[in-house]
């Protein structure tokens, strides 16, 4: 059957007629821009499951198959042969490049490591106890102070300066992620070298000591490299939207992915793995193996974290590829037996042959193996989202140059059903008092 050209909503007895939209998957969005301007309605969708607030071109997800693509490139593709920063390079600019253009932009990256000097002061202004990802998305937003230039708040300008500032920010986030961790405890500031990698510099400033050069194995820095590469994109979720949000009113980029550091900081979006290691922790605490966790979760009486999805009902891709690198990393650092991840299999092969969970499409995701991996790295469970938004930065990037470089772009406004109080009228303080029982909370104190 061919793709339908148009959509009927029937209100009362009359028609209205809407244009469809073919994505080039054959994914079909039917166009109600005009829907409240000839009907007085508005469509209403809690969550947005079901809404498609634009058109992009950057990542591809089939949740029902099990497939994710950047610019149209298979995950597992990349994951095999690519790098973290040849990645960022492709979903920021749409194709994967030459050999010039990645020398010139690992260059980019690679000279931007180092933060203003006077930005070290900012972090004294934090107490120790600071959450990371409330440093981070404050110190990036501050980034745009210090590069004027860059974050006019003006589309066209700042595009015009847009490929430093792109590089500026994947090189200066990490910078500022592990200051923030060698702020937390104590610890000096670590320069960045212009010797080493993405992945391996970001170690380097976070576990180097004065006198003592650390040294990750390769098996350890292509593992967090690869844990950046897998969450680089992913679609319209809760903190790409917020970016596109905030890009739409004509924000900087600076500005935009702040807003998006701090959408990605909840627990249901990119806290998630935290929550996994807690419940893998729980069960070796209580001298289960999984299994006895695995019939409560069906009864009801406990939560199975890192399983399902609110896009994927097939097993995440992602996870099928970080299950591999976590076997590998943990047997390079000698911790093959490490209790959590013989949990976590023992949860993996019940709940992916139980009628229960196979019923309910609930396979393990990404962030199931991700923890294991970075808690083997020495990374603290603190700063798991804050690696999340380190692999996030190329996604937001590419999605705030969708927004402004699109001259059709407008204002993200969404309208509401409201359900509270019809129109009332006002009531002076004595009015509202007579006749009313006190209220003991607000009298002053004797």
């Amino acid at each position: 059957m061919s793709n339908p050209e148009s959509a009927v909503i029937r209100i009362d007895n009359e028609n209205h007629v809407f244009p469809v939209r073919v994505g080039t998957q054959g994914d079909l969005g039917i166009d109600i821009g005009s829907l409240r301007a000839s009907t007085k309605c508005v469509t209403y969708d809690d969550g947005l499951a079901n809404t498609a607030a634009c058109e992009s071109a950057v990542t591809f997800i089939d949740g029902e198959k099990g497939i994710l693509r950047y610019r149209g490139y298979p995950i597992d593709q990349l994951a095999e042969s690519s790098t973290f920063i040849e990645t960022a390079y492709l979903i920021i600019y749409g194709e994967l490049p030459t050999r010039q253009q990645m020398s010139a932009f690992s260059q980019k990256v690679l000279r931007n490591a180092n933060v203003h000097e006077s930005m070290r002061h900012l972090f004294e202004g934090f107490p120790n106890s600071s959450p990371p990802m409330a440093i981070l998305s404050a110190l990036l937003n501050s980034l745009g102070c210090y590069y004027p230039e860059m974050a006019s708040n003006n589309r066209e300008r700042d595009l015009q300066t847009f490929d430093e500032a792109a590089a500026l920010l994947l090189s200066k986030v990490r910078t500022i992620a592990a200051m923030s961790y060698r702020m937390k405890h104590g610890r000096p500031f670590i320069y960045p070298r212009r010797d080493l990698g993405y992945s391996q510099n970001f170690l380097h400033m976070m576990f180097t000591e004065p006198y003592h050069e650390y040294y990750p194995h390769d098996d350890v820095t292509k593992a967090l490299d690869l844990i950046f590469l897998l969450h680089a994109d992913h679609e319209q979720n809760c903190s790409t939207s917020t970016v596109r949000m905030v890009a739409s009113g004509g924000a900087n980029l600076f500005a935009s992915v702040s807003a998006g550091v701090s959408a990605l900081w909840g627990p249901l979006h990119g806290g998630a793995n935290m929550q996994v290691m807690d419940m893998l922790e729980e069960i070796r605490h209580d001298g289960d193996n999984g299994s006895r966790f695995i019939e409560q979760a069906k009864d009801g009486k406990r939560r199975l974290m890192g399983f399902g999805h609110r896009v994927y009902k097939n097993y995440d891709p992602r996870a099928k590829i970080l299950k591999e690198a976590c076997t590998r990393v943990l047997k390079t650092l000698g911790a093959e037996d490490d209790p959590l991840l013989e949990i976590a299999h023992v949860l993996e092969e019940k709940a992916i042959h139980d009628p229960y969970f196979i019923e309910r499409k609930l396979y393990p995701n990404v962030d199931f193996y991700s923890g294991i991996i970075l808690r083997a790295i020495g990374i603290p469970q603190d700063m798991y989202t804050v690696i999340f938004a380190i692999g996030r930065m190329p996604g937001w990037i590419a999605h705030w140059k969708e927004v402004a470089e699109n001259p059709k772009s407008k204002i993200q406004r969404p309208r509401q059903i409201y359900t509270g109080h019809t129109e009332r009228n006002y009531q002076t303080m004595r009015e509202r008092s007579n006749g009313a029982a006190p209220d003991h909370t607000l009298e002053p104190h004797a």
